[in-house]
Protein backbone atom coordinates (compact mmCIF):
# COMPACT_ATOMS: atom_id res chain seq x y z
CA UNK A 1 0.00 0.00 0.00
CA UNK A 2 1.33 3.32 -0.84
CA UNK A 3 1.79 6.13 1.04
CA UNK A 4 0.53 9.82 0.60
CA UNK A 5 3.49 12.12 -0.11
CA UNK A 6 3.05 14.60 2.83
CA UNK A 7 1.57 17.76 0.85
CA UNK A 8 -1.96 16.44 0.82
CA UNK A 9 -3.34 19.44 -1.41
CA UNK A 10 -3.05 17.37 -5.09
CA UNK A 11 -3.15 20.36 -6.97
CA UNK A 12 -0.56 22.17 -4.79
CA UNK A 13 1.77 19.13 -5.21
CA UNK A 14 1.02 19.59 -9.21
CA UNK A 15 2.04 23.15 -8.79
CA UNK A 16 5.46 22.53 -7.09
CA UNK A 17 6.12 19.24 -10.20
CA UNK A 18 5.13 21.18 -12.96
CA UNK A 19 6.54 24.52 -12.10
CA UNK A 20 10.00 23.57 -10.64
CA UNK A 21 10.89 20.01 -11.06
CA UNK A 22 9.55 18.76 -14.39
CA UNK A 23 10.71 21.71 -16.47
CA UNK A 24 14.27 21.01 -15.01
CA UNK A 25 14.36 16.96 -14.56
CA UNK A 26 17.02 15.71 -17.25
CA UNK A 27 15.63 13.68 -19.92
CA UNK A 28 16.95 10.35 -18.42
CA UNK A 29 15.00 11.16 -15.66
CA UNK A 30 12.58 11.86 -17.17
CA UNK A 31 12.58 8.41 -18.94
CA UNK A 32 12.92 6.45 -16.02
CA UNK A 33 10.20 7.45 -14.10
CA UNK A 34 7.37 7.50 -17.05
CA UNK A 35 9.11 3.97 -17.04
CA UNK A 36 8.98 3.58 -13.02
CA UNK A 37 5.21 4.23 -13.61
CA UNK A 38 4.03 1.32 -15.09
CA UNK A 39 5.81 -1.14 -12.59
CA UNK A 40 2.99 -2.12 -10.17
CA UNK A 41 5.42 -1.09 -7.09
CA UNK A 42 6.00 1.97 -8.64
CA UNK A 43 5.33 4.08 -5.30
CA UNK A 44 8.76 2.95 -4.32
CA UNK A 45 10.50 5.41 -6.34
CA UNK A 46 11.95 8.22 -5.69
CA UNK A 47 9.44 11.18 -5.69
CA UNK A 48 11.04 13.73 -8.29
CA UNK A 49 10.56 16.64 -5.93
CA UNK A 50 12.51 15.02 -2.99
CA UNK A 51 15.59 14.32 -6.11
CA UNK A 52 15.81 17.36 -7.20
CA UNK A 53 16.60 18.82 -3.57
CA UNK A 54 19.39 15.42 -3.22
CA UNK A 55 20.59 16.68 -6.49
CA UNK A 56 21.36 20.08 -4.86
CA UNK A 57 22.98 18.44 -1.61
CA UNK A 58 25.41 16.21 -3.77
CA UNK A 59 26.28 19.40 -5.07
CA UNK A 60 26.32 21.62 -2.32
CA UNK A 61 28.90 19.22 -0.54
CA UNK A 62 31.11 18.20 -4.36
CA UNK A 63 29.75 14.34 -3.54
CA UNK A 64 32.13 12.00 -5.36
CA UNK A 65 32.28 9.10 -3.98
CA UNK A 66 28.38 7.76 -2.56
CA UNK A 67 27.09 4.77 -1.14
CA UNK A 68 23.05 3.99 -1.75
CA UNK A 69 21.07 1.45 0.09
CA UNK A 70 17.90 0.68 -1.38
CA UNK A 71 17.83 1.13 -5.58
CA UNK A 72 14.27 -0.30 -7.02
CA UNK A 73 14.65 0.87 -10.46
CA UNK A 74 16.91 3.39 -10.34
CA UNK A 75 15.69 7.09 -10.33
CA UNK A 76 18.12 8.27 -7.54
CA UNK A 77 21.21 6.38 -8.78
CA UNK A 78 20.81 7.92 -12.16
CA UNK A 79 20.28 11.02 -10.70
CA UNK A 80 23.25 10.93 -8.21
CA UNK A 81 25.43 9.51 -11.40
CA UNK A 82 24.52 12.24 -13.60
CA UNK A 83 25.34 15.05 -10.78
CA UNK A 84 28.67 13.58 -8.70
CA UNK A 85 32.20 14.37 -11.64
CA UNK A 86 33.27 11.65 -14.21
CA UNK A 87 35.14 10.06 -12.40
CA UNK A 88 33.04 9.66 -9.27
CA UNK A 89 31.43 6.45 -8.04
CA UNK A 90 28.59 4.84 -6.59
CA UNK A 91 28.58 1.98 -4.68
CA UNK A 92 24.74 0.64 -4.70
CA UNK A 93 22.98 -2.39 -2.73
CA UNK A 94 20.27 -3.86 -3.09
CA UNK A 95 18.86 -7.01 -2.55
CA UNK A 96 16.72 -7.54 -5.70
CA UNK A 97 18.63 -6.75 -9.27
CA UNK A 98 15.74 -7.71 -11.11
CA UNK A 99 14.05 -4.53 -11.37
CA UNK A 100 16.76 -2.54 -12.05
CA UNK A 101 18.14 -4.33 -14.57
CA UNK A 102 14.88 -4.35 -16.58
CA UNK A 103 14.26 -0.63 -16.60
CA UNK A 104 16.91 1.35 -14.87
CA UNK A 105 19.94 -0.05 -16.14
CA UNK A 106 19.13 -0.23 -19.93
CA UNK A 107 18.39 4.01 -19.64
CA UNK A 108 21.65 4.37 -17.16
CA UNK A 109 23.65 2.52 -20.08
CA UNK A 110 22.40 4.81 -22.89
CA UNK A 111 23.56 7.70 -20.94
CA UNK A 112 26.93 6.38 -20.66
CA UNK A 113 26.76 6.13 -17.04
CA UNK A 114 26.98 2.66 -16.14
CA UNK A 115 30.73 3.03 -15.47
CA UNK A 116 30.15 5.55 -12.03
CA UNK A 117 28.08 2.46 -10.55
CA UNK A 118 29.32 -0.56 -8.39
CA UNK A 119 25.72 -2.38 -7.88
CA UNK A 120 25.88 -5.09 -5.40
CA UNK A 121 22.87 -7.27 -4.73
CA UNK A 122 22.79 -8.28 -1.70
CA UNK A 123 21.30 -7.69 1.41
CA UNK A 124 23.16 -4.17 3.12
CA UNK A 125 24.38 -4.93 6.50
CA UNK A 126 26.72 -7.74 5.71
CA UNK A 127 28.03 -5.45 2.78
CA UNK A 128 28.87 -2.41 4.95
CA UNK A 129 30.27 -4.29 7.57
CA UNK A 130 32.78 -5.70 4.51
CA UNK A 131 33.12 -2.30 3.58
CA UNK A 132 34.46 -1.62 7.76
CA UNK A 133 36.65 -4.52 7.71
CA UNK A 134 38.89 -2.09 5.29
CA UNK A 135 40.15 0.86 7.85
CA UNK A 136 40.93 2.70 4.51
CA UNK A 137 36.74 2.76 3.48
CA UNK A 138 36.42 4.72 7.05
CA UNK A 139 35.28 7.88 6.51
CA UNK A 140 35.84 7.52 2.95
CA UNK A 141 32.26 8.37 1.34
CA UNK A 142 30.79 11.91 0.61
CA UNK A 143 27.23 10.97 0.76
CA UNK A 144 24.82 8.36 1.41
CA UNK A 145 21.01 8.16 0.51
CA UNK A 146 19.10 5.19 2.45
CA UNK A 147 15.70 4.07 1.01
CA UNK A 148 15.37 0.60 2.26
CA UNK A 149 14.25 -1.39 4.66
CA UNK A 150 13.00 0.93 7.63
CA UNK A 151 13.31 -1.47 10.15
CA UNK A 152 16.71 -1.65 9.62
CA UNK A 153 17.44 2.46 9.52
CA UNK A 154 19.23 2.68 12.69
CA UNK A 155 21.65 0.36 12.00
CA UNK A 156 22.68 1.63 8.72
CA UNK A 157 22.98 4.65 10.64
CA UNK A 158 25.66 3.21 13.20
CA UNK A 159 27.26 1.81 9.87
CA UNK A 160 27.24 4.77 7.80
CA UNK A 161 28.55 7.02 10.28
CA UNK A 162 31.93 5.20 10.00
CA UNK A 163 31.72 5.15 6.24
CA UNK A 164 30.82 8.96 5.62
CA UNK A 165 33.58 11.90 6.53
CA UNK A 166 32.87 13.97 8.89
CA UNK A 167 30.90 17.03 7.01
CA UNK A 168 29.38 14.53 5.09
CA UNK A 169 25.68 13.92 4.31
CA UNK A 170 23.46 10.92 4.65
CA UNK A 171 19.75 10.86 3.51
CA UNK A 172 17.16 8.33 4.36
CA UNK A 173 13.88 8.40 3.18
CA UNK A 174 10.17 7.87 4.22
CA UNK A 175 10.51 9.31 7.79
CA UNK A 176 7.39 10.54 7.84
CA UNK A 177 5.85 7.18 6.75
CA UNK A 178 3.10 9.02 4.60
CA UNK A 179 2.47 11.58 7.60
CA UNK A 180 1.31 8.42 10.15
CA UNK A 181 4.30 9.07 12.74
CA UNK A 182 1.65 11.95 13.98
CA UNK A 183 -1.29 9.69 14.19
CA UNK A 184 -2.49 7.37 17.05
CA UNK A 185 -1.79 4.12 15.90
CA UNK A 186 -5.69 2.67 15.56
CA UNK A 187 -6.19 5.72 13.09
CA UNK A 188 -3.37 3.56 10.89
CA UNK A 189 -4.07 1.50 8.42
CA UNK A 190 -2.80 -2.36 10.33
CA UNK A 191 -0.34 -3.00 7.02
CA UNK A 192 1.47 0.36 8.23
CA UNK A 193 1.75 0.09 11.80
CA UNK A 194 5.06 -1.64 12.15
CA UNK A 195 7.02 0.62 9.97
CA UNK A 196 4.93 3.54 11.39
CA UNK A 197 6.27 2.78 14.91
CA UNK A 198 9.93 1.51 13.14
CA UNK A 199 9.90 5.23 11.81
CA UNK A 200 8.89 6.86 15.03
CA UNK A 201 11.97 5.32 17.11
CA UNK A 202 14.02 5.98 14.03
CA UNK A 203 13.45 9.49 14.44
CA UNK A 204 13.68 9.55 18.14
CA UNK A 205 16.82 7.84 18.11
CA UNK A 206 18.31 10.16 15.24
CA UNK A 207 16.86 13.17 16.83
CA UNK A 208 19.12 12.42 20.39
CA UNK A 209 22.69 11.67 18.25
CA UNK A 210 25.19 14.42 19.03
CA UNK A 211 27.29 13.25 15.72
CA UNK A 212 24.53 14.66 13.30
CA UNK A 213 23.07 17.30 12.56
CA UNK A 214 19.60 17.26 10.94
CA UNK A 215 17.01 18.17 9.03
CA UNK A 216 13.39 16.70 8.64
CA UNK A 217 11.88 17.83 5.67
CA UNK A 218 8.02 17.57 4.71
CA UNK A 219 9.15 16.81 0.67
CA UNK A 220 7.82 13.17 -0.99
CA UNK A 221 7.13 11.07 1.93
CA UNK A 222 9.65 12.82 4.37
CA UNK A 223 13.38 12.79 4.16
CA UNK A 224 15.55 13.65 7.02
CA UNK A 225 18.83 14.97 5.85
CA UNK A 226 21.89 14.03 8.34
CA UNK A 227 25.14 16.20 8.62
CA UNK A 228 27.84 14.52 10.40
CA UNK A 229 29.70 16.62 12.84
CA UNK A 230 31.91 13.94 14.80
Amino acid sequence: MPNPVVVQSEELYKYILETSVYPREAEPLKELRIATENHPLSFFGTCPDAGQLMAMILKLVNAKKTIEIGVFTGYSLLLTALTIPEDGKITAIDAYRKTYNDIGLPIIRKAGLEHKINFIESQALPVLDKLLEDAENEGSFDFAFVDADKDNYWNYHKRLMKLVMVGGVIIYDNTLWGGTVALPEEAVHEEKRVLRQSAIEFNKSLSADPCVEISLVSIGDGSTICRRIS
